[in-house]
């Protein structure tokens, strides 16, 4: 390693894991040609790396908020794009992150671009889930099991259920750091959940266990949701009292997989599926988003979530190259449904080519990675650096809607 040669991260080394920063190399030889690589661990131990190409400037420096990657794993002035660009040492692999107390950490060095690749400098980001003061505690239900989030300070705060398909901490986690009081529920890890029927009162039974949580001041429950997570937020909107705001991305307008029922009753029969309509790929991933009928037809009627019963405001968000559902369709249906009723509660987002897994900002982009119920690996869609800033933008989006829809004065000591 060189001693005149230093990788800094600025501000500082550690931050939250959606906090962006400036990446800066010193000491270089004037135009000197170096390779930035990016290393880091997820919770299952699967390797994820990144790797560009600099040129220094006259004074043998560069910055990454100002400098073009000349080629690698992505090309032309990308800040954050060590970070976006990581991809796991085997293929069909997520960024998996189960548990918020431990930071993730990004190892950056810096290296000879010619010669034998001689380490120059090297330094580690410990990008943290979760925030200073915030709690983190499991709960248990009688019929739900999550995980509780609650800000640091006295509040009174937004309450917002988290649902996602398998148990994932980012999006909770670093919204309780915002100054939410958030409960995390996956929707495959209940007992009322199975291959056969799913049971919209377990959710139910979350949200008032959220909504009597001390801290609490919203009016309602604010509901974040992806794929099969938004369908089932739609359902609890539609049905269940207290629902405030729901932000659906990437999911459909009817239910999916298997009958809903609710309140000993069936509700919802879930929507048909032809499995003979995936598409096979040469990676070995297959897209699946044409499996799913068509909400419109006449034999998929029942299955279609009756969202203009809904007092609560809807923030619509759909990635135009999502290749795990055609979620534009799905949005044009239910923005029709509710205007052809005289509603106006929906706010409406695109993303040109961002695909289905949009995330908290600044973690690997994931074009494929097995699938939860199908056990097979699909293609999820998108091109990397449109899909990075489609996340950027929608974080802050997201943030803004529930603020403004659950009428809470949110406040953070962070």
């Amino acid at each position: 390693m060189s001693s005149q040669v230093r990788l800094r991260l600025l501000p500082r080394s550690s931050c939250l894991f959606d906090e962006p920063f400036r990446l800066k190399v010193s000491g270089l030889r004037s135009r000197q040609l170096v390779a930035l690589t990016a290393r880091s661990t997820d919770q299952k131990g699967v390797e994820f790396s990144s790797r560009a190409s600099y040129r220094a400037d006259g004074s043998g420096e560069v910055h990454l908020d100002r400098d073009p990657s000349l080629g690698g794993s992505y090309a032309g002035v990308e800040p954050m794009g060590l970070l976006w660009s990581m991809r796991p040492d085997s293929s069909h692999r997520k960024l998996v992150i189960r548990n918020s107390l431990h930071p993730h950490v990004v190892k950056f060095s810096v290296h000879e671009q010619d010669g034998d690749g001689r380490l120059l400098a090297e330094a580690a980001n410990e990008r943290l889930l979760i925030g200073d003061g915030v709690v983190r505690r499991p709960v248990r239900g009688e019929h739900f099991q999550g995980v509780l989030f609650t800000p640091p300070g006295e509040g009174p705060f937004c309450a917002v259920l988290d649902l996602s398909s398998y148990t994932c901490e980012i999006r909770p986690s670093l919204l309780a750091s915002k100054g939410f009081v958030v409960l995390a529920v996956a929707v495959h890890s209940s007992k009322l959940v199975n291959m056969n029927v799913m049971h919209l009162d377990l959710f139910e039974e979350a949200l008032n266990f959220l909504k009597k949580q001390p801290k609490v001041g919203s009016k309602g429950v604010g509901i974040v949701a992806r794929s099969q997570g938004a369908d089932v937020a739609l359902s609890l909107a539609a049905f269940v009292p207290g629902v405030e705001a729901v932000v659906w991305i990437n999911g459909c307008g009817a239910n999916i997989s298997v009958p809903l029922h609710y309140k000993n009753s069936q509700i919802l029969s879930p929507l048909s599926m032809d499995v003979d309509k995936v598409i096979h790929t040469e990676s070995g991933a297959r897209v699946i988003k044409y499996i799913v009928g068509n909400p419109l037809a006449e034999e998929n009627k029942g299955s279609v979530v009756p969202i203009e019963q809904a007092t609560g405001q809807f923030l619509f968000v759909a990635a135009e190259d999502d290749l795990g559902w055609d979620s534009k369709a799905f949005m044009g249906q239910m923005v029709e449904r509710l205007k052809s009723r005289g509603r106006n509660n929906f706010e409406v987002v695109t993303y040109p080519k961002a695909g289905h897994l949009l995330e908290a900002p600044y973690g690997p982009y994931c074009p494929s990675s097995v699938h939860g119920l199908l056990h097979f690996p699909v293609m999820w869609g998108g091109e990397p650096r449109f899909h990075a800033a489609a996340e950027v933008h929608l974080w802050e989006k997201v943030q803004e809607f529930l603020k403004t829809h659950l009428k809470c004065d949110v406040k953070s000591k962070l």
